[in-house]
């Protein structure tokens, strides 16, 4: 038998996180412990309002840790509602009830509890602002050896970024806690924008999906996901009406890593001025000297996914969502 994943989802939901989210929950070699949630795509009290409102309408009963409301030391932003939706999910009519609370912990208390408790087990997926993992290592430094691997959703070699030419929006949004997981010394794998940008998903595909399963999950993404393709058709038209899957690629790259080509190399991010959360890589990977201070040959190295089997990655989301991992909604 396959050993399941054992996961931490550290996420901002957001309409790619939920398609992300929803993957983890109906992959058969996933185990979700817990989700920990932080601001970006939505403030982090919306966060974890709608991690606990996806996981319990689609039956599961995870434990949710509410994270850092705030960047390390860059300023705080307004979340893009405009990409999202005000709620994250796509504006949604109306919501179930549902009964959840959050965990009394924080996202950061919450990992380091978990990691010491399972050492060595653990994978933390982040696709989000990185605020929690750093104030994680602030409370135990030896995180890195504690978690098993570490995959982000987050960053860009080659590929222009999408909120500036050069950055990539969970980078950019929190860039000292980029730098700071970039350089802590974990098995660390980047799932960033140069393969997120090659997978395109239409509307159809969430609309088939909410059609062949009849339950409220499902038709739930599906709206969220209309909302997104609307945004994507408003400054991409030639996608048609689709979107980035972004999100879900972190846990496709978790399951099926034959799936990416990867290269490796040290990161470090750029934490102000105009190249703010640029993501820059040693190519040559310590194979010359730089007299720049930054690029010891001590610093880690990042795997980062830099090409992707388009075509396999749809069909395996497809195959993966279109199972029978629905349970009854845990409704009030």
């Amino acid at each position: 038998m396959t050993t399941k994943h054992k996961v931490i989802f550290d996420t901002d939901p957001g309409v790619d996180d939920a398609m992300a989210l929803y993957f983890a929950l109906a992959h058969p070699d996933i185990d979700i412990l817990g989700i920990t949630t932080i601001f970006g795509n939505v403030t982090v009290q919306q966060a974890t309002a709608n991690a606990l409102y996806l996981t319990r309408i689609a039956g599961y009963d995870i434990p949710v840790a509410g994270g850092a409301p705030v960047p390390l030391a860059k300023a705080a932003g307004m979340p893009p509602g405009f990409i999202h939706g005000d709620d994250g999910l796509g504006n949604l009519d109306q919501r179930s009830a549902i009964d959840a609370q959050p965990e009394s912990c924080s996202a950061a208390e919450y990992i380091v509890s978990m990691a010491r408790a399972h050492p060595g087990e653990i994978t933390l997926v982040a696709v989000a602002p990185l605020a929690n993992l750093g104030l994680a290592l602030k409370i135990e430094p030896n995180l890195p050896k504690l978690l098993k691997r570490v995959i982000l959703m987050a960053g860009t070699v080659t590929e222009p970024g999408n909120v500036s030419p050069v950055a990539e929006a969970n980078v950019w949004n929190d860039p000292d806690a980029a730098d700071l997981v970039f350089t802590a010394g974990w098995n660390l794998t980047m799932v960033g924008l140069d393969v997120t940008h090659r997978v395109v998903l239409p509307s159809s595909f969430f609309v088939e999906l909410a059609k062949k399963h009849n339950h409220l999950a499902m038709t739930t993404l599906s709206h969220a996901a209309n909302f997104y393709c609307d945004f994507y058709k408003s400054i991409r038209p030639e996608l048609g009406h689709a979107c980035y899957g972004h999100d879900v690629l972190a846990f496709v790259c978790l399951v099926a890593p034959e799936l990416f080509k990867t290269q490796e190399g040290r990161i470090r991010v750029v934490t102000d001025g105009i190249a703010n959360g640029q993501t820059m890589m040693d190519k040559l990977n310590g194979k010359i000297f730089y007299p720049q201070p930054g690029w010891e040959p001590d610093k880690p190295v990042t795997h980062a996914c830099m090409q992707v089997d388009v075509n396999a990655c749809i069909q395996l989301i497809e195959t993966t969502l279109a199972g029978n991992w629905l349970k009854a909604p845990l409704t009030v």
